[in-house]
C-alpha cells in the first residue's frame, strides 16, 4: 500500500492553475494532525495516549504530516507514527520531495531554525509564521514595511537572512464586530517589489488547504471513526490504504476539469467524489465504460455536476471545540456565537524593531 501510493502521490495542478501557484511558484502547504488507534497493548508501547500528571486518557495517538498542494488539496508526501513525536521531526522527512518550483506555507509550529535552513537548502521559498519566542534584529528596511533579518544564531554555521513582515490584520464582521490580529511572518522572498507583503500576509491563508485536505480524511471518509487495525503493520496499511484513496480521489476531480479552466479545483466537492466512488464499486457498474474512454469518467460527471458554490470563503463563524480530549481550551465568549457573516479584512504592515516608529501600509 506504501508503494500504491508513492505511486499516485505528487502535485497535480497544471503550471498556472487558478489557487495552486503565487507569482509562477507552487504554492504547497505543511501541517499535521492525529488519528485515533484501537485501545490495546499491542499498539500503545507504540502509539501513547495523551499523559497527564498521573492518568493516561483518550484513545492511542497516530500523528500524521502531510505536504499538500494548495488548490488541488493533493498530497505531495506524507509520514506518521507516534503522536508522542513532534511534528517537525515528521516534517524533515518530507523536506526530499522540496525543490526550487515549490513556495511552503507553514505555522509557527514549523519555525525552527534548523527546519528553515533545510527549506532554503532544497531551493524551495518559505513563508511560515514566526514563534512568540523569536525576536528578529533589523539588519535593513525596506519600502514595502518589512525588513531584513538574520537568524540562526548559535544554531547554524552561516547565518539565514530572511525577510520579516510585521502586520495587524483587523476583521470587520457584518453586525459590526471588529477583530484585530498581530502578525509576524518570515520569509526567503526578500524582494519587496516583487513580492509585496500584503500580498504575502494574505496568501499565508492558503495553508489552511492542508486542514481541508485532513477534514477529508478524517471527517468524510473515517466519519470520525477510530482507525480499525489492531497490528503496527495494520496500522501502517490502513493509513497508507486511507491516503492512496484519497489522492486517487483528488487526481479523478482535476482529472474532471481538463478542458474546464474556468472552474477552479476548489468547486470540486469530495464528498461528492467519494460517494460516486462508492456507489460505482458498490453497484459494480461503469467501471469498465462501454463507451470511449476520457479523463472525466462517471465519477468525474457527477463532481461535476454538483459543484460547491463560487466564492464561498466570503462568509465566516465561530469556531467550536468538538473533541472533548482536545488540548485546545474552549473559545466561549471570543468570538460572535451566530450564523456564518460576511467580513471584510484590512492587512496594515508597519515596521517595530527596536521600538522605532511605526508606518503602516493599508
Amino acid at each position: 500500500m506504501r508503494g500504491l501510493f508513492e505511486t499516485l502521490a505528487g502535485p497535480v495542478a497544471r503550471p498556472g492553475q487558478d489557487g495552486s501557484f503565487y507569482r509562477g511558484l507552487r504554492t504547497v502547504a505543511v501541517d499535521g494532525t492525529l488519528l485515533h488507534t484501537p485501545d490495546g497493548e499491542t499498539l500503545t508501547w507504540r502509539y501513547p495516549k495523551r499523559a497527564g500528571e498521573s492518568l493516561e486518557f483518550g484513545y492511542p495517538l497516530l500523528r500524521l504530516l502531510a505536504l499538500v498542494e494548495c488548490g488541488t488539496r493533493a498530497l505531495i508526501t506524507a509520514a506518521f507514527g507516534p503522536g508522542s513525536e513532534g511534528e517537525l521531526p515528521y516534517a524533515k522527512r518530507l523536506l526530499p520531495a522540496l525543490d526550487k518550483t515549490m513556495l511552503l506555507l507553514a505555522d509557527a509550529a514549523f519555525d525552527g531554525n534548523e527546519f528553515l535552513h533545510a527549506v532554503h537548502q532544497s531551493g524551495a521559498r518559505f513563508l511560515v509564521r514566526s514563534g512568540a519566542r523569536r525576536v528578529p534584529t533589523s539588519a535593513e528596511r525596506l519600502g514595502d514595511g518589512s525588513y531584513i533579518a538574520r537568524i540562526g544564531y548559535g544554531v547554524l554555521r552561516v547565518l539565514l537572512p530572511v525577510r520579516v513582515i510585521e502586520a495587524t490584520r483587523t476583521v470587520t464582521l457584518a453586525d459590526g464586530t471588529v477583530r484585530t490580529e498581530q502578525w509576524r511572518l518570515i520569509t526567503n522572498l526578500l524582494d519587496p517589489v516583487k513580492y509585496p507583503a500584503t500580498e504575502l500576509v494574505d496568501l499565508y491563508h492558503r495553508r489552511w488547504q492542508a486542514e481541508t485536505a485532513y477534514f477529508s480524511i478524517k471527517a468524510t471518509m473515517l466519519d470520525g471513526r477510530v482507525l480499525r487495525s489492531r497490528s503496527i503493520d495494520g496500522l501502517d496499511q490502513e493509513v497508507c490504504a486511507l491516503l492512496t484513496a484519497y489522492q486517487a480521489l483528488i487526481r479523478v476531480g482535476d482529472d474532471a476539469l481538463t478542458g474546464r479552466p474556468d472552474i477552479p479545483m476548489e468547486r470540486i466537492s469530495f464528498t461528492v467524489l467519494l460517494a460516486a466512488a462508492t456507489d460505482t464499486v458498490t453497484a459494480s457498474h461503469g467501471i469498465f465504460p462501454s463507451t470511449l474512454v476520457d479523463l472525466v469518467g462517471n465519477i468525474g460527471r457527477a463532481a461535476l455536476g454538483d459543484l460547491l458554490p463560487a466564492h464561498r470563503r466570503q462568509r465566516v463563524k465561530a469556531r467550536t471545540r468538538k473533541n472533548p480530549t482536545s488540548k485546545y481550551g474552549p473559545n466561549a465568549g471570543q468570538h460572535p456565537h451566530k450564523a456564518p457573516q460576511n467580513y471584510t479584512v484590512r492587512t496594515t504592515v508597519a515596521f517595530f524593531a527596536h521600538g522605532l516608529n511605526s508606518r503602516s501600509w493599508p
